[in-house]
């Protein structure tokens, strides 16, 4: 059986040699073709079947969306992911209009990349590791069920079963645009984790909170499980004033018979809210929650006011002159610099003003101080 074809084209060499690396990756056996333009990539598809197109929306010459038209004609089955570096909304509805399964903004995520390129060639999902309980493999058809009937009965576009991993254990539709899924489904993990702690600050005796996200693409209600699960439903006007609360009590009840399932399968948690375990894929540059009590014993109170009328009475200096002269007094005859003489050995000296005209300047000393009325 021949490898699935992967055509990628681009006219910027750097971003076509980073998709071809990231594609190796995967390990999977692929036909890798890279194409700097519209007509080169009709020419390679020309001489091949492809499976998968990646382009970018604005090539040089003929357009993304025009390129995936001219090789889906060829290729009826071809599934296409564009790149783009525009972000306006028209933009990104033309290509799904068109037949995109995925639209990615540059720079890149090259995981939820990877994702899109695994979901469209219906290749074994190596993006995330196998889950620890293969039970949940057996049973997994009877949550889509579930699921499935319960996104039927709300109108709603997709319904998810994730774990704290971000992992999706069972799925009932597809978002309007599924090509950042797995950034999204981190993102909500976040907020369920950060949920779990607040109910654990609160001393929670049972899960009960509700993330609501209204308007864009999918209104989107998150709401927890157990403390390793949780329920994301996605849909239009699902969070509106009107449906609101209809939406929560059913999903509600859908998540009590999850419960069920998940304990039938032995995977569900204790029942107390504890700390979500850390992606391991999320392990590096990890920050450990902030401990609220601290065990240290409490600093002792400062009486500010005190503090500061004693540091006044202590620095407070009544007469300038008596001061030095009580430093004097204590200090004796003995200068505090050796390189001088008191004034008393200068006069002995004659080396003292007013001795034979002679005008010196007096060294200062720290056994005597002179003011112009001593002189007299």
């Amino acid at each position: 059986m021949a490898s699935p074809c992967v055509l990628l084209v681009d006219d910027q060499k750097d971003i076509v040699r980073l998709l071809h690396s990231t594609l190796q990756t995967l390990g999977h056996a692929l036909d890798i073709v890279d194409a700097p333009s519209g007509e080169e990539a009709l020419l390679e598809a020309s001489r091949r079947k492809v499976d998968l197109l990646v382009s970018d929306y604005l090539l040089p010459g003929i357009s993304g969306v025009e390129l995936m038209r001219k090789v889906k004609a060829r290729n009826p089955e071809l599934k296409v992911i564009f790149i783009s570096g525009m972000s306006e909304r028209k933009a990104r509805d033309e290509m799904l209009s068109a037949g995109a399964m995925a639209i990615f903004n540059k720079p890149i995520p090259l995981a939820d990349f990877l994702d899109a390129v695994e979901r469209g060639l219906g290749l074994v999902r190596t993006i995330f590791p196998p889950e620890a309980a293969k039970e949940i493999e057996e049973h997994r058809q009877t949550l889509s069920e579930l699921l499935t009937g319960f996104r039927q009965k709300v109108k709603a576009d997709a319904v998810f079963l994730i774990n704290d991993r971000g992992r999706v254990l069972a799925r009932a539709g597809d978002l309007y645009d599924s090509s950042m899924e797995v950034s999204m489904l981190s993102a909500l993990m976040g907020i369920y984790s950060a949920g779990l702690k607040v109910s654990r600050f609160i001393r929670q005796e049972h899960l009960e909170s509700y993330h609501v996200f209204r308007g864009g693409d999918h209104d989107l209600i998150l709401i927890p499980v157990d403390s390793s699960h949780a329920l994301l439903l996605a849909g239009k006007d699902l969070a509106g004033k009107d449906r609101i609360i209809n939406t929560v009590e059913g999903m509600l009840f859908v998540r009590g018979d999850v419960e069920n399932i998940l304990q039938s399968l032995g995977v569900t948690p204790p029942a107390a809210v504890t700390e979500p375990a850390v992606p391991a894929e999320e392990t590096r540059g990890y920050v450990p929650p902030f401990i609220l009590e601290d065990e240290s014993e409490p600093e002792p109170e400062v009486d500010v006011d005190a503090l500061f009328a004693s540091a006044g009475k202590k620095s407070k200096v009544k007469d300038v002159d008596a001061f030095w002269d009580d430093a004097v007094e204590k200090a004796g005859n003995i200068p505090l610099n050796p390189d001088v003489i008191t004034f008393e050995e200068a006069n002995k000296l004659g080396l003292a003003p007013g001795k034979e005209g002679l005008t010196i300047p007096r060294p200062v000393t720290g056994t005597l101080k002179i003011s112009a009325a001593k002189k007299k």
